[in-house]
């Protein structure tokens, strides 16, 4: 009985070395794709912060008590793209999120009495843009975020 028992813990000898090299790169593409949603995640909340000051700049300084209404001249259009991007009203060394350019954010009335700021950014993971593809063209990874905001002038 024991001889049995012995000739078979000889034979399992390296199954769990095998299993484990096995399993090692499922577990790190896990664990790389949980950080790089957890990094999205920051960099939505991020685009959320700064659309959120950029409207609330824009909703107090739009509204033209003359006319009755809100009113966005391109000074005022550029420093809300400023504070969307940079998180000041003139450009400074560094954006709220890495990539971020004016180009990517609108600003706009909607109707006589509210003002919209929407930013379209495309999230790109640390490991490139795209996967490649075993036939055609490669699978882009880039996830658009889209951050839109509409408030009443004050």
């Amino acid at each position: 009985m024991q001889a049995c028992s012995l000739q078979l813990s000889r034979s399992q000898k390296g199954v769990a070395m095998v299993e484990f090299a096995i399993t090692l790169p499922l577990l790190l593409f896990l664990l790389l794709a949980i950080g790089e949603f957890g990094r999205m995640l920051y960099h939505y909340n991020n685009l959320l912060q700064a659309n959120r000051d950029a409207v609330r700049y824009v909703a107090g300084q739009a509204w033209d008590s003359n006319l009755g209404r809100v009113e966005i001249d391109s000074v005022l259009e550029g420093r809300a793209k400023n504070i969307a991007v940079y998180g000041a009203p003139s450009p400074q060394s560094s954006t709220v999120v890495p990539g971020l350019t004016t180009a990517d954010v609108q600003v706009s009335t909607v109707g006589t009495e509210h003002v919209q700021v929407r930013i379209q950014y495309v999230f790109q993971p640390v490991i490139g843009n795209g996967l490649p593809a075993l036939l055609g063209d490669a699978i882009p990874l880039g996830i658009p975020l889209v951050a839109t905001t509409v408030m009443r002038g004050l």
